[in-house]
Order: C-alpha cells, then sequence, then structure tokens
C-alpha cells in the first residue's frame, strides 16, 4: 500500500500524526517559512513515538536554497545532531544561483548522513531542467525526493509527477507533496503511479487560555487565530491512512 508521510511542525503534531496512523513524520519548526530544522528538544521527544519512522528537516532559514558556507556548515551540524537523536533520515535540498541541484555539497551531505535516508526536499520543484535535477540528486546518493511535480500541488503536477517516476525507477522514490487531502490523494496515485504521500492534513487547536491576546500581532500566519496552535488533524490522518490501506501498492 502507498506510505504516508506527514509533516510536523511541532511535538502535538507529530503525536496527532502518530496517533492517526500515519507511517513517516517528516520534522520541521516554522510553518509561514515551509520548514526550518526543529530543536533537539523536539526530534528527541518526537523520537519515543513508537511505529513510526522520523526524517528531520535541515534547513537553516527559510527563503531560497543557496546557503552561505556559515549556512552549509550548520546543515552539517545539524544532520550530526539528528544522528545522535537516533532519527531514521534527514531532508534537505540544495540549489546553485542558476538554479540547478548544488551536487557537490549535496554529496557532501549525504556523505554525513551515511546510514539515515535521505530525501532532497521541494527545493526541488524550483529546480530548472526537472529531468537534469533528478538525474543529479540520484548521482548525489539521494533516496527520495519530494515534490509537486514543479506545479502549484500535485495532483496539477500529477503528469510530471508519472514521468519523475518513469525517469527514477527503482534508484530513487519520488514523493509526491503539495496540497494532497482526502479528496485529491487516490487520483494522484492513480495518474502519477507514486507510492509515497507527504500532506500536511493541518488542523487548528483552539487555545486552553481563559483571557484572550490583545489586537497584537506576534507573527502569526494570517490564516489563523494569533494564539491557536496548528497541528496535523488526527482524524483527517487517520481517514487517510484508512484510504491508502484499501489502495493496491503502486507499480
Amino acid at each position: 500500500m502507498p506510505l504516508l508521510e506527514i509533516v510536523a511542525y511541532s511535538y502535538a503534531s507529530a503525536l496527532a500524526a502518530q496517533q492517526g496512523g500515519a507511517d513517516r513524520i517528516e520534522l520541521c519548526e516554522n510553518t509561514a517559512e515551509g520548514g526550518t530544522t526543529p530543536g533537539l528538544g523536539t526530534i528527541e521527544a518526537v523520537r519515543e513515538l513508537p511505529g513510526v519512522k522520523l526524517h528531520v528537516m535541515i534547513r537553516p532559514r527559510g527563503g531560497d536554497f543557496l546557503y552561505t558556507d556559515a549556512e552549509y556548515k550548520i546543515m552539517l551540524r545539524d544532520i550530526a545532531v539528528a544522528r545522535e537523536a537516533r532519527a531514521d533520515g534527514v531532508v534537505f535540498g540544495l540549489l546553485r544561483p542558476d538554479a540547478t541541484v548544488d551536487l557537490e555539497r549535496t554529496r557532501r551531505l549525504v556523505a554525513a548522513a551515511k546510514g539515515m535516508a535521505v530525501t532532497f526536499h521541494r527545493a526541488f520543484d524550483w529546480a530548472a531542467q526537472p529531468e537534469a535535477a533528478l538525474e543529479a540528486i540520484i548521482a548525489a546518493g539521494c533516496h527520495r525526493v519530494l515534490t509537486s511535480g514543479q506545479a502549484p500541488d500535485a495532483l496539477t503536477g500529477a503528469a510530471t509527477l508519472a514521468k519523475l517516476v518513469q525517469q527514477a525507477g527503482r534508484r530513487c522514490t519520488i514523493l509526491a507533496g503539495g496540497g494532497l487531502n482526502l479528496g485529491n490523494i487516490a487520483e494522484v496515485i492513480r495518474l502519477s503511479g507514486v507510492s509515497e504521500i507527504h500532506a500536511s492534513l493541518r488542523g487548528v487547536q483552539p487555545t486552553a487560555m481563559r483571557v484572550r491576546p490583545p489586537s497584537v500581532s506576534l507573527g502569526a500566519a494570517p490564516d489563523w487565530p494569533a494564539d491557536a496552535i496548528p497541528v496535523a488533524d488526527q482524524a483527517k490522518v487517520a481517514a487517510v491512512a484508512a484510504l491508502l490501506r484499501s489502495l493496491p501498492a503502486a507499480g
């Protein structure tokens, strides 16, 4: 059956994903920036959740994927920290100024992550010439690529995802992500042939505070209240997990 990875931006979200039946958690922080490296305490706490794989985001900041030497050293150190915390895998992506994959630096990060699974994240969706980018990622030794097919969402990019699945063959797994939910996941799998799905399936946990904050913004994303907690919705995760169990394995 297709595998379900849930992106979690906190321990609470990871717990909801695990209890909902996710196969794997991509652990990040800073949802408004698309995910950055989580803190060690959070990594260690999520590692204790039973029955679920843990992949840790290695991204020192939001924005583009062109990193300074100092930022690159931080990524190397964060991979070591993830290893020490017993993560099953790490997730990163690096581009050059011309939007090609930074092959040399990616190879070095893969070597640093030896023994862990490596996912090249959606930096791929900003890469020029996706076919060449995929070959570079495979040459660097990455095990999978997270992508929407270089489209606004994975359903729109399903045709490109299908081409990438064919190109990758058994050399690399194509992990489909971007705008996926219970209503479109089966169609994306049917159209593309992907064997792994990445989704947030996010809900909003209301605050337990009895006194609400004043009208002062502290940088919260605009699509939820400033004092609410964005988490994976356990019921949504369970529904998608059940759907995936009912589907045959791709290929």
